[in-house]
């Protein structure tokens, strides 16, 4: 996909809430809570129990206590459109949360196989990847994964593009991230000297951006460039290994000068997956492809004839590494969904213990012709 087709126009209402994403669906949605003297809102950050909320008066700071749901997928989260108590209210409450159109989900690190939202309502997920270490191509792909999931369009941002050495290396870098995502724009960039800054604040000025990557990535210095001037606070990467620290703490939605929203959002060392089947596909769509084309429906592209899959990798169409990333994204998934949907659970168990009564007769057999 070229950036081109992601630039879009912004809207010429006056609604002091523009800015930050308000239309006339979102205006129409919130039609019933008006009726009630709510004031609309869109929440900039959360942290214990209260957020910041946009709203046409100015930011106000409101209590989340009255939309705590069990569920924590439905928890309060940056780039959340609310209603809340009108002035003179003290403290002022969220009273309701707007129907979320998009939201980039990821698994906790917990044992309770519980799903994390870093933001919600975004159009752009930005991959923030930096050259200053070597490429982990299957992290990239963890994140392309969350992000088609998500319901909003990849792109990804190869970051600290100066410490490259030379154009030609810099080339064949974007050309394997490319092959990598399928589908999603991939720009190198150098926040410190400029270059490619212009195509980014183009594709971001339509919409929301939410920004993601692991820690020394990047990403305050490129929400600083985004921004303008120095919001977000900037450490240095350690020389020993290019990994970085926190110095976001908090997701920040940030309105952009020249239009558009920015979410910032604190360096991710787990990116794990939560039910991201769809994008799991999208990332490797190449290999999906191929499988159409197996000789048997249920393939599992090892040994068995007339496999499409084995077929490109034997002729070098596709990387070994491809398959392995995944078969292996697919597996993690299918825990993920497993540990929350019984009905899969027992579907799982089932193909286990099929594959094992499979591979139990087979010895069997092979026993049989060897004595």
């Amino acid at each position: 996909m070229s950036f081109s087709s992601l630039l879009g126009s912004s809207s010429s209402s006056s609604h002091p809430l523009v800015p930050y994403g308000w239309d006339a669906d979102r205006e129409a949605e919130f039609a019933q809570y008006a009726e009630q003297g709510l004031l609309p809102g869109r929440v900039l950050r959360v942290d214990r129990g209260q957020c910041d909320v946009i709203t046409p008066v100015g930011t106000v700071r409101a209590d989340t206590e009255f939309v705590v749901p069990r569920d924590p997928m439905k928890v309060v989260c940056t780039g959340d459109w609310v209603a809340v108590d009108p002035e003179g209210s003290d403290p002022r409450y969220v009273q309701t949360l707007l129907p979320r159109r998009t939201a980039f989900v990821r698994s906790t690190s917990s044992k309770r196989s519980e799903g994390q939202i870093l933001a919600a309502n975004v159009d752009h997920a930005i991959v923030a990847v930096s050259l200053a270490v070597e490429l982990d191509l299957g992290r990239i792909e963890r994140f392309l994964a969350l992000a088609w999931e998500s319901g909003a369009q990849p792109v990804v941002v190869l970051t600290k593009a100066d410490l490259v050495p030379d154009a030609v290396t810099l080339a064949h870098l974007v050309q394997d991230v490319e092959a990598t995502a399928p589908g999603v724009p991939v720009l190198a960039l150098s926040a410190v000297h400029g270059d490619g800054l212009d195509v980014l604040t183009a594709v971001v000025s339509g919409g929301t951006s939410v920004l993601l990557g692991a820690s020394g990535a990047g990403k305050s210095t490129l929400a600083n460039a985004l921004l303008g001037e120095d919001v977000m606070d900037v450490q240095a990467t350690r020389d020993a290994d290019g990994k970085g620290r926190h110095t976001t703490t908090t997701r920040n939605l940030l309105a952009l000068p020249g239009g558009g929203v920015l979410i910032d959002t604190p360096g991710l060392r787990g990116v794990g997956l939560w039910d991201a089947e769809t994008g799991v596909g999208q990332v490797f769509a190449e290999i999906e492809e191929l499988a159409q084309r197996c000789r048997f429906h249920d393939c599992a592209h090892e040994s068995e004839p007339g496999c499409a899959v084995q077929a490109a990798i034997d002729s070098g169409e596709l990387p070994v590494r491809r398959l392995e990333s995944y078969r292996k994204l697919i597996r993690e998934n299918q825990r993920i969904v497993a540990k929350t949907d019984a009905r899969l659970r027992a579907e799982i168990r089932r193909d286990w213990k099929r594959k094992g009564a499979e591979g139990k007769a087979a010895m069997e057999a092979k026993r049989g012709r060897w004595s």
